[in-house]
């Protein structure tokens, strides 16, 4: 969840009332908002230092989807609504007075197919900065650029001065020599491809230059007179900057998402045209796209659901009236009206700030949000269940238990590891086909799901070589392998595995606790060769994890399939010729770790490991 940071006296100012801090943590609470910070009491013990100190803040976390509150303006307007103080704004688009053939037309190239295909604009008119809604306006963007915008990759915000530019617009895409102008504070005039090097060295601007930088053509912004708005997403031209003292803004969105472009557009704009001389009006554009076709933007056309009184109160246990819930959700900003065909149902007009709600159940969400969570009646369900474990489950408490019990811990490591971690630092080969790879990993740590518990388990003994030896560590949970003749192309399975750690090797003991488990889970040890249905054995393995001679491979020779009564003779036969090894299936190995794998996780003393598939001693009918 985001953290915005608002200014306190400005925020109950607009609310017209001042809460003590318990007081507004409950009002954000009722709204489904958390006071994360209240920055009051910091700033009165510096005020007393003689230190230098910003007005009180309000730190509040709101929910991931709702972008209409990450700004002042927003939260303002959506806890008054709730306090039934203002009814909901009505955004309408004020077109100029010659219509639409007056409008500012941005013609789009069809070289930004390349880049960044997908444009969009606004015109806020008469506008009046504070330095406090001048910072907001800025702060917002900052916001919407980390949040929906994917830190710029999928949406880049652009606003200008417009009275400092000449309409109408190109949006196009060009070579890194031909683009050059001043950008955003600086004087100086540098092409395209020279400020991708000036800014390499920018703590803020760097993040974003790999966006473009590989492209051979970069995104750029034309008035009439040739000058340059933006070079979205890195930076504005300082011909077009806005300051204070700007009084028409316009605003640029270009995307690689048409969807999160049209929410961008709609927020920036709908949220400060509160400050235009008549407010929650927004100026059009009209945008020619390559193909001829036309847009007029931005669309803040309400968008309408049909939510069912019957409905919301079945989810909810109420039995409320369709008045009394259109009147709850006038206080979530919607506009709801009742259905002169259906008396059960109302017609509910969604702005286009509100792009979180999709579905009848999001209405109703927001209609138990106004009633009040707290209000709502505790009543005991109708049906009732009895929960019970996984069969898999059980099966591993039943190791679990027998492990602790033998003075062995259970560690719990991530589930994801480094694709270093997963394979090389292990000594085997990645075939392409066995783990599942993270498309855009955060970090370097977590690129792959992990296939094999081991790496998880040295990095726990890694972490606490502090430790007194023996080091005894074990886990039950588990991996992941690529499937494709699954639906979701891949499937997981429990392992049991555990590392001894101490100043020799183990053989020994992991040998012991796998005869343990199977002792447990009622396995007999078996002959390779003889005659027994049901059992597991080891032999010498090659496994290039463990030191060479002392790896052993696990075998489980799993109960014999309900056949005919010509299957069971054939079967008996093969016990009774002991060539009943092809049954014989693989399910884990054991031995000493090879010591590159140690050397690697930075382990000094030897370990013998051991690791097993339980999913093969499930009884399926």
């Amino acid at each position: 969840m985001p953290t915005i940071s608002v200014d306190k006296a400005e925020l109950f100012e607009r609310l017209g009332h001042h809460y003590t801090t318990e007081e507004f943590d409950s009002l954000c609470f009722d709204y489904g908002l958390e006071l994360d910070e209240d920055t009051t009491a910091e700033v009165e013990a510096a005020i007393k230092k003689g230190l230098p100190a910003e007005r009180p803040q309000l730190k509040i976390e709101v929910p991931a989807n709702r972008y209409d509150l990450v700004c002042l303006e927003g939260i303002s307007r959506a806890l008054r609504a709730f306090l039934g103080k203002q009814d909901p704004p009505q955004y309408t688009l004020a077109y100029p007075p010659g219509g639409e053939k007056d409008l500012i037309t941005v013609t789009v190239s069809q070289e930004t197919q390349r880049i960044r295909p997908f444009f969009a604009c606004a015109v806020l008119r008469n506008i009046k900065f504070t330095p406090m809604s001048y910072a907001s306006f800025i702060d917002l963007q900052d916001k919407l650029h980390q949040n929906i915008g994917r830190r710029r990759s999928l949406v880049a915000i652009g606003t200008h001065d417009l009275d400092t530019l000449t309409p109408p617009f190109r949006y196009e895409a060009r070579t890194p020599t031909n683009i050059s102008f001043a950008p955003l504070g600086r004087e100086t005039a540098h092409t395209a491809a020279e400020l991708m090097q000036i800014y390499e060295s920018d703590k803020h601007l760097s993040r974003y230059l790999h966006i473009i930088r590989d492209s051979d053509v970069y995104p750029i912004i034309y008035d009439a007179k040739d000058h340059v708005l933006s070079m979205p997403p890195i930076i504005n031209s300082e011909h077009s900057k806005i300051t204070l003292e700007t009084k028409n803004v316009f605003i640029d969105t270009t995307a690689t998402d048409d969807t999160k472009l049209q929410i961008v557009i709609n927020m920036v704009a709908s949220m400060f045209s509160e400050y235009c001389a008549e407010p929650f009006t927004i100026e059009p554009c009209k945008i020619v796209f390559p193909d001829g076709s036309t847009r007029i933007s931005p669309d803040i056309t309400p968008r309408t659901v049909t939510a069912r009184a019957s409905y919301i109160n079945s989810c909810t246990s109420l039995s409320l009236t369709p008045s009394t819930i259109q009147s709850l959700l006038t206080r979530m900003t919607l506009s709801p009206t009742l259905s002169p065909d259906d008396p059960d149902a109302l017609i509910v007009s969604l702005p286009c700030t509100r792009p979180d709600i999709f579905h009848e159940v999001d209405i109703m969400e927001d209609a138990a949000v106004a009633y009040g969570f707290n209000n709502l009646p505790d009543i005991f369900p109708q049906t009732s269940t009895v929960a019970q474990p996984l069969l898999i489950s059980k099966l591993a408490d039943v190791i679990r238990r027998e492990w602790a019990m033998a003075g062995w811990v259970e560690a719990l490591p991530f589930i994801l590891c480094s694709h270093e971690e997963n394979f090389s630092f292990m000594n085997r080969p990645d075939p392409g086909s066995l783990a599942v790879k993270i498309a855009n990993p955060k970090t370097l740590e977590f690129q792959v799901v992990r296939t094999s518990l081991l790496p998880g388990l040295l990095k726990t003994i890694r972490e606490n070589r502090s430790h007194a030896l023996p080091v005894r560590v074990f886990e039950l949970s588990d991996v992941v392998f690529k499937d494709t003749s699954r639906e979701r192309q891949a499937r997981n399975e429990r392992h049991a595995g555990a590392v001894w750690c101490s100043r020799s090797a183990g053989f020994e003991v992991v040998h012991g606790l796998l005869d343990r488990a199977m002792k447990m889970l009622e396995v007999p040890r078996v002959g390779r060769g003889d005659g027994k249905d049901v059992g597991y054995y080891i032999k010498e393995g090659d496994d290039p994890a463990y030191f060479p001679g002392r790896a052993a491979t696990i075998y489980y020779r799993p109960p014999p399939s309900k056949t005919s009564k010509t299957g069971e003779l054939a079967d008996e036969l093969k016990n009774t010729l002991h060539i009943n090894q092809d049954r014989d299936i693989v399910i884990g190995t054991l031995g000493v770790l090879h010591p590159t794998v140690l050397e690697k996780f930075e382990i000094t003393y030897p370990c013998s490991a051991l690791e097993f598939n339980m999913e093969v001693f499930l009884k399926r009918s």
